[in-house]
């Protein structure tokens, strides 16, 4: 009983520990990522529906637009996608 007790610990520490970091971690207050409702009106035309693009930001890091989807557990950031699925990203400069 005591060695079934022992396995279960460690299998709920594993698991807490693997699941730890898999959130999206919002930024700072003063970060240009988290400026959300500056998307341009093609974006939003471009957007596939069921994403919430009132929530929708430009990620510098990457150069594409990511959206809030809040689940049932939590919320994260996904990108946001084009019918096809494309993810919409602004154009780099060569």
């Amino acid at each position: 009983m005591r060695v079934l007790m022992l396995k279960q610990k460690i299998m709920v520490a594993v698991a807490l520990s693997l699941t730890a970091g898999c959130a999206v971690q919002p930024t700072g207050p003063g970060d240009a990522a988290d400026q959300r409702g500056n998307v341009p009106e093609a974006v939003i035309a471009m957007a596939a529906p069921d994403q919430d693009v009132a929530t929708a930001r430009l990620v510098p890091e990457d150069g594409c637009y990511w959206y809030e989807h809040s689940g049932p557990v939590e919320t994260t950031l996904l990108p946001l996608r084009t019918a096809n699925g494309n993810p919409i990203c602004v154009a780099r400069e060569a």
